[in-house]
Protein backbone atom coordinates (compact mmCIF):
# COMPACT_ATOMS: atom_id res chain seq x y z
CA UNK A 1 0.00 0.00 0.00
CA UNK A 2 0.99 3.55 -0.57
CA UNK A 3 2.45 5.39 2.45
CA UNK A 4 -0.13 8.17 2.03
CA UNK A 5 -2.99 5.67 2.42
CA UNK A 6 -1.38 4.12 5.50
CA UNK A 7 -0.92 7.57 7.07
CA UNK A 8 -4.56 8.41 6.33
CA UNK A 9 -5.81 5.16 7.88
CA UNK A 10 -3.70 5.71 11.00
CA UNK A 11 -4.89 9.32 11.28
CA UNK A 12 -8.56 8.42 10.89
CA UNK A 13 -8.24 5.53 13.33
CA UNK A 14 -6.51 7.68 15.94
CA UNK A 15 -8.97 10.54 15.57
CA UNK A 16 -11.91 8.12 15.57
CA UNK A 17 -10.83 6.55 18.84
CA UNK A 18 -10.26 9.98 20.34
CA UNK A 19 -13.72 11.01 19.14
CA UNK A 20 -15.25 8.01 20.92
CA UNK A 21 -13.58 9.07 24.17
CA UNK A 22 -14.67 12.70 23.73
CA UNK A 23 -18.29 11.87 22.94
CA UNK A 24 -18.79 9.05 25.45
CA UNK A 25 -16.58 10.33 28.24
CA UNK A 26 -18.63 13.10 29.87
CA UNK A 27 -21.92 11.16 30.21
CA UNK A 28 -20.12 8.06 31.50
CA UNK A 29 -18.02 10.00 34.00
CA UNK A 30 -21.06 11.90 35.29
CA UNK A 31 -23.01 8.65 35.55
CA UNK A 32 -20.20 7.09 37.56
CA UNK A 33 -20.05 10.07 39.92
CA UNK A 34 -23.82 10.03 40.47
CA UNK A 35 -23.71 6.26 41.02
CA UNK A 36 -20.98 6.67 43.63
CA UNK A 37 -22.88 9.41 45.45
CA UNK A 38 -26.09 7.39 45.47
CA UNK A 39 -24.24 4.25 46.59
CA UNK A 40 -22.75 6.19 49.50
CA UNK A 41 -26.23 7.51 50.35
CA UNK A 42 -27.64 3.98 50.26
CA UNK A 43 -24.82 2.68 52.45
CA UNK A 44 -25.33 5.42 55.01
CA UNK A 45 -29.12 5.17 55.15
CA UNK A 46 -29.26 1.40 54.54
CA UNK A 47 -31.86 1.90 51.81
CA UNK A 48 -31.34 -0.94 49.35
CA UNK A 49 -33.65 0.10 46.53
CA UNK A 50 -32.29 -0.86 43.10
CA UNK A 51 -34.36 1.72 41.22
CA UNK A 52 -33.00 4.57 43.33
CA UNK A 53 -29.87 4.83 41.15
CA UNK A 54 -31.65 4.58 37.81
CA UNK A 55 -33.67 7.81 37.70
CA UNK A 56 -30.94 10.23 38.88
CA UNK A 57 -28.44 8.70 36.45
CA UNK A 58 -30.87 9.05 33.55
CA UNK A 59 -31.61 12.67 34.45
CA UNK A 60 -27.91 13.54 34.70
CA UNK A 61 -27.05 11.76 31.45
CA UNK A 62 -29.87 13.50 29.55
CA UNK A 63 -28.90 16.85 31.06
CA UNK A 64 -25.25 16.33 30.12
CA UNK A 65 -26.17 15.37 26.56
CA UNK A 66 -28.49 18.36 26.29
CA UNK A 67 -25.84 20.74 27.65
CA UNK A 68 -22.94 19.29 25.67
CA UNK A 69 -24.96 18.39 22.57
CA UNK A 70 -23.89 21.31 20.37
CA UNK A 71 -20.22 20.84 21.22
CA UNK A 72 -20.34 17.07 20.75
CA UNK A 73 -22.29 17.46 17.51
CA UNK A 74 -19.81 19.95 16.10
CA UNK A 75 -16.92 17.63 17.02
CA UNK A 76 -18.61 14.73 15.21
CA UNK A 77 -19.34 16.98 12.23
CA UNK A 78 -15.69 18.05 11.97
CA UNK A 79 -14.57 14.42 12.09
CA UNK A 80 -17.10 13.44 9.42
CA UNK A 81 -16.02 16.33 7.19
CA UNK A 82 -12.40 15.27 7.60
CA UNK A 83 -13.26 11.74 6.51
CA UNK A 84 -15.28 12.83 3.49
CA UNK A 85 -12.82 15.51 2.38
CA UNK A 86 -9.62 13.51 2.73
CA UNK A 87 -10.74 10.14 1.42
CA UNK A 88 -11.38 11.22 -2.20
CA UNK A 89 -7.91 12.82 -2.33
CA UNK A 90 -6.40 9.36 -1.88
CA UNK A 91 -8.15 7.97 -4.94
CA UNK A 92 -6.51 10.35 -7.40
Amino acid sequence: MDQQIIDFILRITTEGLLMIVIVCGPPIILSMIIGLVISLFQAVTQIQEATLTFVPKMIVIFAALAALGPWLGSSLLRFTELCFEEFPKLLF
